[in-house]
């Protein structure tokens, strides 16, 4: 997609920062430092009034991360982009600034167990009451909105089933109440899908996964309208104090500039092991947004680019054969998180999803058979043949 005078795949490259202002340093330097001198008094005072730009403190700002804020609100199509230390520091961020006590979230019907966990904290001590919703019809949502409702929480694709939320109908339910639209974009990064541009309100990202893409740093992204996001930097970032290190900015800026190519990587190798694991006797469902015959393809073609590289499978067996199928694996690494390079597997059951009551995780379709799979970078017949023996093996 043509993104103003620059394409997506030239603007993860360049937005952001200018060699010109950094001495002609192609690569934005690691302004490893905590604090920052001022030339005057005046200076300073002028500064903390907010009347003078400039960093005075790096909780406050750094040049580092200011370029990793820029670059992530171009590529989302935003007006401004915040840096956390972690995907929940931003989620939470973002949440707290949007709620106050006795309001009410309505979130899509399945969650991170991080994010499942933040609500219940939030029920228990501020009574945040939520709702969640399978967001398939514009009625069901309008039905469940409540006059203390502050906000509406979505992820797409939902971890870990992979199920689709029509962004734009919850945008335009939502606009109807003048409710802000979160959605989690993890799954997808701003290259597959972009859910501003949808009419939603506020992107998050844990940004360790795709963003980052090589398994090396923690961290979280927000993007959304400036004077919102101005208003979270000097509040829920400023005195709550989730930031992101300069360095760890640094490695995110870095990963960035292969973004394009290696989503379009992760895509080819999951829709091959998709068709792979659609064949196998012992698999009974495979959920991927692209596949053709999941009822929630139309929404994909609609709002995402391709299916990203994320699968979600059952097999033939229960919460003891899906750790046997773990266990014989080769090479594959058994671990949580996902959009690294290399292949990852885990039991959402047990591991991710742990912190969910069964009840609450069943209702989300989180079975202990159910298997998540992130299809890393290598060949994928390599990743196929890993799999296809410790199936064989069940």
């Amino acid at each position: 997609m043509h993104r103003g005078k620059k394409y997506f795949e030239t603007s993860v490259i360049h937005d952001g920062y200018d060699t010109k202002d950094m001495l002609g340093s192609l690569t934005p330097p690691i302004f490893q430092t905590s604090t920052y001198t001022f030339k005057t008094a005046e200076q300073g005072e002028a500064r903390f009034a907010g009347e003078e730009e400039g960093y005075v403190y790096s909780r406050l700002g750094n040049p580092t991360v200011s370029a990793l804020q820029k670059r992530i609100a171009a590529l989302e199509n935003g007006e401004r982009g915040l840096a956390f230390g972690s995907g929940m520091a931003a989620i939470s961020a973002v949440l707290i600034a949007l709620t106050k006590a006795n309001d009410h979230i309505l979130c899509s019907s399945g969650l991170y167990g991080c994010t499942f966990g933040l609500l219940t904290m939030m029920k228990e001590k501020y009574n945040i009451t939520h709702d969640f919703s399978e967001m398939a019809t514009k009625e069901e949502i309008k039905s469940l909105i409540k006059p203390e409702t502050a906000c509406i929480y979505v992820e797409t694709p939902i971890n870990p089933t992979m199920k689709l939320i029509d962004l734009q109908m919850v945008a335009e339910v939502a606009k109807a109440f003048d409710i802000p639209v979160v959605v989690d974009n993890t799954f997808s990064s701003p290259y597959l899908q972009r859910p501003l541009e949808l009419g939603c309100d506020v992107v998050v990202h844990s940004a360790t996964k795709y963003i980052g893409g090589h398994g090396d740093v923690v961290a979280g992204l927000v993007v959304g309208k400036k004077t919102f996001l101005d208003s979270v930097a000097m509040t829920t970032q400023k005195d709550v104090g989730g930031i992101i290190s300069p360095f760890d900015a640094w490695l995110l800026i870095r990963g960035m500039k292969t973004l394009p190519i290696r989503m379009d990587r992760h895509c080819d190798n999951a829709e091959k092991i998709v068709e792979k694991l659609k064949a196998h006797p012992k698999v009974a469902n495979v959920y991927y947004p692209n596949d053709e015959n999941n009822p929630d393809y139309p929404i994909r073609k609609k709002q995402m680019k391709r299916g990203s590289g994320v699968i979600s499978f059952e097999i033939q067996g229960e919460k003891e054969d899906a750790q046997k199928l773990l266990n014989q694996l080769n090479f594959l690494k058994i671990a949580v998180s996902l959009g690294d390079a290399e292949t990852l597997i885990q039991h959402p059951a047990t591991m991710t999803h742990a912190v969910v009551p069964e009840v609450s995780r069943l209702e989300m379709g989180i079975s202990d058979r159910l298997i998540r799979l992130s299809v890393g970078l290598e060949a994928w017949q390599d990743i196929w043949a890993d799999l296809e023996q410790a199936l064989n093996n069940l």
